[in-house]
């Protein structure tokens, strides 16, 4: 398969004082799950039942997941993975209130090769636009979505600032029931164009949410008379594995 990543050049809201300075933003190609890799594999011919397949790529998930989770660090030549302990031990006692583990994630020889065939193609100029570039769990430093509640997370992104008297103008975190519970003004504690930080309510339930910033504020000073909004998804208590099969390889 060809690799190519697209991306539209947007203004650097890092560094606001300087307005030529440019960055790409990834045009992203959508959202795929395992099935959808599962698929494409099956177009690979490899002679093999899906069934086969999907035992085999959960079984792989497993088996590397419990080796991670029992101190070794995995190289599987497409990444390697090692799990890091946070926090600070009081008393000589592991406290999961006040400490962490988190899984480290690097690319490997296999990635890094095919990072060096990849093309990138940019789209053209984009102003003026609303978009989050990465978030952090403040708490794990965890930037893959992971959110820990009643910890602070930072969002960073351009035209991000919560501004304006529309009703709708805030930040909202919606659960997979499509619960919605809207942020209130002391809990955005940096409210700047180019990052949030937000104090996540300590009464979330873990799982995933979308998380939805909406705003009036425009980089010409004047409210936007119709909030724009942008979302990104987060999970609560860690980011789960990939795929929505949660059945043991031995029961396929």
């Amino acid at each position: 398969m060809k690799k190519v990543l697209k991306g539209w050049l947007i203004d650097n809201a890092v560094t606001v004082n300087n307005k030529t300075d440019k960055i790409l933003l990834l045009q992203s190609a959508g959202n795929l799950v395992l099935d959808d890799v599962l698929e494409e594999m099956q177009k690979q011919d490899t002679g093999l039942r899906p069934e086969t397949m999907r035992h085999a790529v959960t079984l792989y998930h497993r088996v590397v997941m419990d080796l991670i989770l029992n101190g070794y660090s995995v190289n599987t030549g497409l990444f390697r993975a090692v799990a890091q302990l946070t926090g600070v031990i009081e008393g000589g006692v592991w406290n999961k209130e006040t400490n962490s583990i988190y899984v480290s994630i690097t690319q490997d020889k296999a990635l890094r090769e095919a990072i060096a065939q990849t093309v990138v193609e940019i789209l053209g100029e984009k102003s003026n636009i609303m978009y989050i570039l990465e978030t952090e769990d403040k708490k794990t430093g965890l930037k893959d979505g992971s959110a820990t509640a009643g910890r602070n997370f930072f969002v960073r992104g351009a035209m991000l600032k919560v501004a304006g008297d529309d009703e709708t103008v805030g930040v909202t975190l919606t659960n997979a029931a499509k619960t919605v519970t809207k942020l209130t003004d002391d809990l955005i504690t940096i409210n700047n164009p180019s990052s949030l930080t937000l104090l996540l309510p300590a009464e979330l339930t873990e799982g995933e949410y979308t998380l939805t910033i909406t705003t009036q504020y425009s980089s010409s000073g004047t409210l936007l008379k119709t909030p724009r909004s942008v979302s990104t998804q987060i999970w609560i208590g860690g980011k789960p594995a990939d795929g929505g099969d949660n059945d043991s390889p031995d029961e396929i």
